[in-house]
């Protein structure tokens, strides 16, 4: 997968995130991944249900992969959990 199609969610309202997936689709990706971590996992989940749910036909979500990924911090390594969650165009 090229790293083009992938949608990084932080702390912009979800809509921003929305279109920026709606955008890579529109542009003739053929999938796109939306990945975030820690408290942005909710709002990758909302950007995926109202991008498929509103704006998005023909899309399916083909795939969601959950981790743990170590960080450091000023405290020193910590814990965040990730997800990346795969919408591909339907053939």
């Amino acid at each position: 997968m090229l790293k083009d199609n992938t949608v990084f969610v932080g702390n912009k309202p979800v809509m921003n995130y929305v279109l920026a997936v709606v955008t890579q689709f529109n542009n003739g990706a053929g999938e796109v991944a939306i990945k975030a971590r820690g408290k942005a996992i909710s709002r990758a989940v909302d950007t995926a249900e109202i991008a498929l749910n509103r704006f998005l036909e023909n899309v399916d979500k083909t795939q969601i992969i959950t981790s743990t990924e170590m960080i450091d911090t000023d405290s020193g390594k910590t814990n965040v959990s990730s997800i990346e969650i795969l919408l591909t165009q339907k053939q």
